[in-house]
């Protein structure tokens, strides 16, 4: 079967491999342009001497295709679209070109969790399990017809959205991609529409959600500070400024008014909440990321001063 493979960076990479080891024939990778760094699938493709088309856009804001995207897309010729991890939209055009349409990795077991924060609402709201569905893009956000569901992932209480994608959902991904595309090419897939009585989906994790309320009971913040670390990262305010908040997790710790630095050292800055303490290892200032110790030392900061909420 004819495949062309759109995505990224190593779960990209990993499905081109295992494509061409099943016998499949991938005959074009699109990926985004090289950034400070060759996107690892782009080297990949350019290695076996695959044609590689690198684009950051395929389509117009009104939905529409772009010209220059779509003539070098049907070039390739494709019978199956692969769409591993891709962070951009494609047109319709695209997507349903193919005699077999196109099939999209989600990180979520839909049609739970749809959109494109799914990963981080599902940390933020305390779900236990999570999985990956593979499905047909259609015309709405994630709510294509299933192909393939493996589910079974626990979402660990020190989890954040880069440890359950890289540690768990992608290698799941990547074995639910090939068996996706094994099936279709075996005749063997079973594609069932989802249940829309089922259906839950959350706008994109931004700064009007990743704002921290210290009036919030300690579970709550360390939900959320995980689930938007690594993007956009939760904060709290210090002198009016976001302070953002990565590697964290709940301790015991001496009582405090929430916000308050109870203890800082190499091992992080602990931070009083309502009904517990933060530790924090990273933050984010407008300098850029640093070790919490650094930048407490950096701010001149002592034990018992505090930060503000997020929010007013």
């Amino acid at each position: 079967m004819r495949i062309a493979l759109f995505g990224q960076a190593d779960f990209g990479k990993e499905c081109l491999d295992r494509l061409i080891a099943g016998g499949h024939q991938v005959v074009g990778v699109f990926v985004p342009p090289d950034g400070s760094r060759p996107d690892a699938l782009g080297a990949r493709g350019d290695e076996l001497g695959l044609p590689v088309v690198r684009r950051k856009f395929y389509r117009k804001r009104t939905g529409e295709p772009i010209p220059a995207a779509l003539e070098a897309y049907r070039e390739v010729r494709a019978d199956l679209n692969v769409l591993a991890s891709v962070t951009v939209f494609l047109p319709h055009e695209i997507t349903h070109a193919p005699l077999h349409k196109s099939i999209c990795f989600h990180p979520s077991l839909l049609p739970r969790f749809r959109g494109g924060s799914a990963m981080q609402w599902q940390i933020i709201l305390g779900e236990k399990e999570t999985g990956v569905t593979i499905f047909v893009p259609d015309r709405g956000t994630d709510t294509g017809s299933i192909v393939v569901q493996r589910g079974g992932v626990t979402i660990a209480p020190d989890d954040t959205t880069t440890s359950l994608f890289f540690n768990k959902l992608q290698p799941l991904g990547i074995e639910a991609m090939v068996e996706a595309v094994n099936r279709i090419a075996d005749g063997s897939a079973k594609i069932e529409p989802q249940d829309e009585l089922r259906a839950t989906s959350h706008p994109l994790v931004d700064d009007k959600i990743a704002v921290l309320n210290l009036g919030y009971d300690a579970a709550t913040i360390d939900r959320l500070v995980r689930g938007c670390d690594p993007n956009p990262g939760a904060f709290l305010l210090h002198q009016g400024k976001k302070l953002r908040l990565f590697g964290a997790r709940l301790e015991e710790g001496p009582k405090g008014k929430p916000g308050t630095i109870l203890s800082c050292g190499d091992d992080g800055m602990l931070l009083a909440l309502k009904d517990g303490a933060l530790r924090v290892t990273r933050v984010r200032a407008e300098l850029g990321k640093e070790s919490a110790a650094a930048f407490v030392e950096r701010a001149g900061l002592k034990v018992g001063e505090r930060f503000q909420s997020g929010c007013a």
